[in-house]
């Protein structure tokens, strides 16, 4: 593969657009956009919680995940093309099941918080959801813009980071974790201990 970016400030975007993979511009406020920015987001998130101490298996996961993620950005830049392949969302649903399979039975909800592994999963799952929102919303303004499976693909990976967080609580590679946090609310009879 050749070198793709020779030059990184072009100075093409000062007038407010940006370009796409196929060459056309398109305003930087412009759904594609937003979407591409949040899936983006999305995998610097998942860069971040690499940098932390994680399970062998849950670090290969997210590695292959951050692929795909890219995958799918360059789907999104390239109006019609198609890179995420189905596989990719079986491969979700497969982890998911996977590590959910080892976790006990959620009877309360849980905060997105314990040790900071599992805190940066559930920020990543939050822009997850952003960015599949994004994703729905590009789908629901131009007809044909999205294919199912990157909708699939954030909406199964939102899930997966929620599990994940619960496996890295539990993990407790830093110490300060070791279980779920769960939610107390006076309000609904759960009073803060």
């Amino acid at each position: 593969m050749g070198h793709r970016l020779t030059q990184i400030a072009t100075r093409t975007g000062d007038d407010g657009s940006t370009g796409l993979g196929d060459g056309t511009r398109v305003p930087k406020d412009h759904l594609r956009i937003q979407a591409l920015g949040d899936v983006d987001e999305l995998n610097s998130q998942l860069g971040v919680l690499l940098a932390e101490p994680l399970p062998d298996d849950v670090r290969e996961l997210l590695v292959v995940i951050q692929h795909e993620l890219f995958n799918l950005g360059g789907e999104l830049s390239i109006p019609g093309y198609e890179l995420l392949k189905a596989e990719a969302v079986l491969r979700l649903d497969e982890a998911l099941a996977h590590h959910n399979a080892a976790l006990p039975r959620l009877k309360e909800f849980i905060l997105p918080a314990g040790t900071r592994s599992a805190a940066l999963a559930h920020v990543a799952r939050s822009v997850a959801r952003r960015a599949e929102r994004a994703v729905v919303a590009l789908a629901g303004a131009e007809a044909g813009a999205v294919r199912a499976e990157p909708r699939q693909y954030l909406n199964r990976l939102s899930d997966l980071l929620f599990v994940l967080a619960r496996v890295l609580n539990r993990a407790n590679l830093d110490g300060l974790g070791g279980d779920d946090v769960y939610w107390r609310s006076e309000r609904m009879g759960h009073p803060a201990s």
